[in-house]
């Protein structure tokens, strides 16, 4: 089992950043694909972006690619995303994800075996 507990979410103005953080405990976290989705009110739960095991290469949804990064450190068993330039249409609740295939970050989210409880963004305009 592996508990995810995420934070930094809250409320920021259009053009700011925010840093998300996803601390994991249980069984060996760098054993684990990790990655974030969020699902924004009255929408669907969307991928936004994954990580390898061992953080060397990284994948994202268009929309927010060349805004957001995600990295890890697995000596610290936590996940982050960093996110800059934010818009009013990134406001959602953010959540970790973590799984041993990576496939399923991009179209299986439905079989992600461990997710976080999420943390609200909210972006003013």
């Amino acid at each position: 089992q592996v508990q995810l507990v995420e934070s930094g979410g809250g409320l920021v103005q259009a053009g700011g950043s925010l840093r998300l953080s996803c601390a994991a405990s249980g069984r060996a976290f760098s054993n684990y694909y990790a990655g974030w989705f969020r699902q924004a009110p009255g929408k669907e739960r969307e991928f936004v972006a994954f990580i390898n095991r061992s953080g060397g290469a990284a994948y994202y949804a268009d929309s927010v690619k060349a805004r957001f990064t995600i990295s890890r450190d697995n000596a610290k068993n936590t996940v982050f995303l960093q996110m800059n330039r934010l818009k009013p249409e990134d406001t959602a609740v953010y959540y970790c994800a973590a799984d041993g295939e990576s496939t399923r970050f991009l179209r299986f989210q439905a079989r992600i075996d461990y997710w976080g409880q999420g943390t609200q963004v909210t972006v003013s305009s």
